[in-house]
């Protein structure tokens, strides 16, 4: 009677323990699209802004930096009809909270490769290069990249835990019966998966 009551409250601890472990896991996850999210959103605060900076400059300059980043995006095989309205386009996407991570995610990629093309145009335009609001909203945005780039890891290593959890041996069996599910990874973006090509 006492061995079989012994065995029944270790089974109960072992099976709490389990449990309880998984839904840290989950609630980990959560946190962590929790931060991507705030990063994002943040990212997309600031692109509205460095938009007007540009749309602002001299107008015969505006059309031909236009035309230089166009240029670069064909290049690169990213062609934009217009690399602001897109920019913008991807900033509206990155902000909206009822979209999924995955979803805007994926808008920043594309926003940081026409950042990317504006950044490096820009360094011929002195003037552009120069404007306070410009070179803050660069720097700001840039920082904030590297925060993103910090969260989207951090994400991806919380869900690769959860994962395990939900996949593994013993707490497998619990996963399903109380309905954790496997989450997905953001994926790694084409950009990132290729080294760049250097040419002298």
């Amino acid at each position: 009677m006492i061995i079989t009551l012994i065995v029944i409250v270790v089974l109960v601890v072992l099976i709490a323990g389990l449990y309880n472990g998984l839904v840290k896991a989950r609630n980990l996850t959560d946190e962590a699209e929790s931060q991507i999210g705030v990063q994002l959103k943040r990212r997309a605060d600031l692109i509205p802004n460095l938009v007007n900076t540009v749309k602002g400059y001299a107008k015969h300059e505006h059309d031909t930096l236009m035309d230089a980043i166009q240029a670069r995006g064909v290049a690169n095989g990213q062609a934009q009809a217009n690399p602001l309205d897109d920019l913008e386009k991807q900033a509206s996407v990155m902000g909206d909270e009822s979209q999924s991570i995955a979803t805007r995610a994926k808008a920043d990629a594309q926003a940081s490769s026409v950042l990317g093309h504006l950044f490096a145009v820009s360094e011929n335009y002195p003037n552009l290069k120069a404007a306070q609001n410009f070179s803050q909203l660069q720097e700001e945005l840039t920082s904030t990249e590297n925060r993103v780039a910090a969260s989207r890891t951090n994400y991806n290593r919380t869900i690769r835990d959860y994962n395990n959890k939900v996949e593994v041996f013993p707490t497998n069996i619990l996963a399903g019966m109380f309905h954790f599910t496997k989450k997905e990874q953001l994926p790694v973006e084409e950009a990132t998966k290729t080294a760049p090509e250097v040419k002298f």
